[in-house]
């Protein structure tokens, strides 16, 4: 996994690296709560090349120690312009808690995949850290942590709603999504010496201000306000109606100011950037990555989130899926900014000249893998457009759902005489390939999917149905489970075609706002005359920034203000995810009962009961009887 590079191939995370260097001093100091893996994946990577291109003397602090005598912060002392802080590429709660708020013994982003190099709440841990030590030095927060905590919202961990992450760590200022271009704007601001504390127009950032003092002024930008923290710490209905202006303005090509009173102060949140031109992404990608993690943890063992994506390509970024549970769009975007074929063409070579390649990518794909190229056919209607999904509850007529680009760009990676195999790791959208459900006529769909099953499945396609209820899928913005069907058919027909057993594995979701245990009683039983038995399930898990998170904690949608049930207790969370597991004998009695208490024992012989027929007197009775046995024992 590692090779004999000399260290100032990558970005210093030393002082010895620095002075290698010739540098006495530093420009931009980054403290992320990840591992330093250089490649374009990790995202202080591509932030750290960012300053780098722009000429300035960058250093990086990886999991730097918060618990001691703080030194990792020290190391690079005072640097010229600014610190920046992420907290890595998840949220650090996402990344320490299970559903079930159990602490994971493991982290991905970390050699040896240990747990405990990084604190909870670590993009706010690490600034009030960086402020006590260095009161006057700017600090610049961004990231996922950031950017879905950038205006007041729900924390599961604590169960709590939390101001925006600019009032609780004390940051500067806040770049949120993808930081490519408010980063480059806000380094030629700095180099034509405007003074940090005066930048507050560049779009895509968020920055407080004192009540007594004027708002920045823009011409070009409309404000939309939003309902005060102190009014949504009281007030449910307030927070979740502002969710809908959030989550429009943030998928909107020509979006508004959004402000917000919080304390003693006022919330600016600017517009985002339209989405990244080819050439835009293009330069990202194409910066010198090493695309190896830093050689200092050659004895610590390999970062497991790397071994994932060591020999994968991501060729886009945005999903205009709008999924209710998922944070990307709220991140990303939901438009879709693709790469150039020269560009993942050149990275292709990249991985193949990498010294372990064997001859297989493990992954041509993106967020949602079959959205590469795929925009509004006419651009204008997308640049008025507020919906939150290009394709729910329909696919919209304006987006244009051809795959002929992606299978063409397949076959010329196929055509690659080092490459043995190259696969479509990420997910698919599923709904985009089937004709009743996607309504594209070119001929793509089917071209793409044979291309996608004869030649780029590992062993087993996984794809996200995520339940069978429509009354569910609807609240998730997902289709309904008869296009599920669809796809099947056509999965299982090209399989065959071309001599292949390559099981489908579907990844369901339990307790999501909408679904009741009947509908997961149901989950199970069309699953399982369906043949399968179901391994990719997750509990729901309440994160900022989602509609389902907003559901969650205020009982209501926040487009319609209308109730909507959610399981939230531990008994009726762990009766949902039970019926995943319906073939473990151990779980057949719970499951029995269940189904009873909400008068479906039509299900128990489908689900349960192969060879003996049930009978619900019999039942009681046996039932009935343990009851009494239990009686009995706590007597004794």
């Amino acid at each position: 996994m590692y090779d004999d590079r000399p260290l100032t191939d990558w970005l210093p995370i030393t002082r010895k690296e620095v002075e290698a260097r010739g540098w006495n001093e530093v420009d931009v100091v980054l403290i992320s709560g990840d591992a330093y893996v250089d490649h374009p994946a990790f995202g202080s990577a591509v932030i750290g090349r960012i300053l780098e291109s722009e000429g300035l003397r960058v250093a990086l602090v990886p999991q730097p120690n918060w618990q001691d005598d703080l030194r990792d912060f020290k190391k690079f002392g005072r640097p010229r312009l600014f610190f920046g802080v992420t907290s890595g590429c998840m949220d650090s709660m996402v990344n320490h808690y299970t559903a079930a708020r159990r602490k994971r013994s493991t982290d991905a982003y970390t050699p040896g995949g240990e747990a405990g190099f990084r604190p909870d709440y670590a993009t706010v841990e690490y600034t009030k850290i960086l402020k006590q030590l260095y009161p006057e030095v700017p600090v610049l927060i961004g990231g996922i942590e950031a950017s879905l905590r950038r205006v007041t919202h729900y924390d599961y961990w604590k169960d709590e709603l939390f101001p925006n992450i600019l009032q609780m760590s004390g940051a500067d200022m806040l770049v949120y999504g993808m930081g490519e271009m408010p980063l480059r704007e806000i380094l030629r601001l700095l180099e034509k010496g405007v003074p940090f504390h005066s930048i507050d127009t560049v779009p895509q950032t968020a920055l407080l201000v004192d009540r007594e003092d004027d708002i920045p002024k823009n011409k070009n930008w409309e404000d939309l306000w939003l309902h005060s923290h102190e009014r949504c710490l009281g007030d449910k209905l307030s927070f979740a109606a502002n969710f809908k202006h959030i989550e429009q303005q943030s998928n909107k090509v020509q979006a508004k100011r959004i402000l917000q009173k919080t304390r003693d102060q006022y919330l600016i949140i600017n517009p985002p950037y339209p989405p990244m031109t080819e050439n835009e992404i293009d330069t990202s990608f194409d910066l010198p990555y090493t695309r190896m993690p830093h050689p200092k943890y050659r004895k610590r063992g390999s970062v497991p989130a790397y071994e994932m994506i060591r020999f994968s390509v991501n060729m886009h970024r945005g999903c205009f899926g709008g999924c209710s549970f998922c944070t990307i769009s709220a991140h990303q975007g939901k438009f879709i900014a693709s790469r150039s074929e020269e560009s993942i063409l050149k990275e292709v070579e990249q991985v193949t000249q990498m010294p372990d390649f064997k001859g297989y990518i493990s992954d041509l794909g993106g967020p949602s893998a079959n959205m590469y190229g795929m925009k509004g056919k006419v651009q204008e209607i997308c640049d008025r457009c507020v919906a939150p999904s290009c394709i729910h509850p329909v696919v919209c007529s304006n987006l244009d759902t051809s795959h002929k680009s992606m299978t063409e760009l397949y076959r010329k990676v196929d055509a690659h005489p080092e490459v043995k195999k190259a696969f479509v790791g990420s997910g698919i959208r599923y709904d985009l390939l089937v004709d009743s459900y996607n309504k594209n006529n070119d001929g793509s769909l089917d071209e793409y999917m044979e291309q996608v099953v004869s030649r780029h499945v590992c062993g087993r396609l996984k794809v996200a149905p995520e339940h069978t209820s429509d009354a569910t899928l609807r609240v998730m913005r997902k289709p309904s489970f008869k296009h599920f069907h669809e796809f099947k058919k056509k999965y299982d027909k090209y399989n065959k075609k071309h001599g292949l057993n390559q099981p489908l594995i579907p990844y369901f979701i339990s307790s999501h706002p909408g679904s009741q245990a009947e509908d997961m009683a149901n989950l199970a039983a069309e699953t399982k005359d369906m043949g399968f038995r179901l391994e990719q399930v997750q509990d729901f898990t309440p994160t900022p920034m989602t509609v389902a998170t907003v559901i969650y904690y205020t009982g209501v949608h926040p487009y319609t203000l209308k109730p909507i049930y959610t399981a939230k207790s531990k008994r009726e969370k762990q009766q949902q995810h039970l019926f995943f597991f319906w073939h473990k004998r151990e779980n057949h009695q719970q499951i029995r009962d269940k189904l009873v208490s909400i008068g479906r024992e039509d299900l128990i012989e489908k689900l349960i009961t192969e060879k003996k027929q049930y009978n619900k007197k019999e039942y009681l009775r046996q039932r009935s009887n343990r009851r009494k046995g239990k009686g009995r024992k706590r007597r004794r």
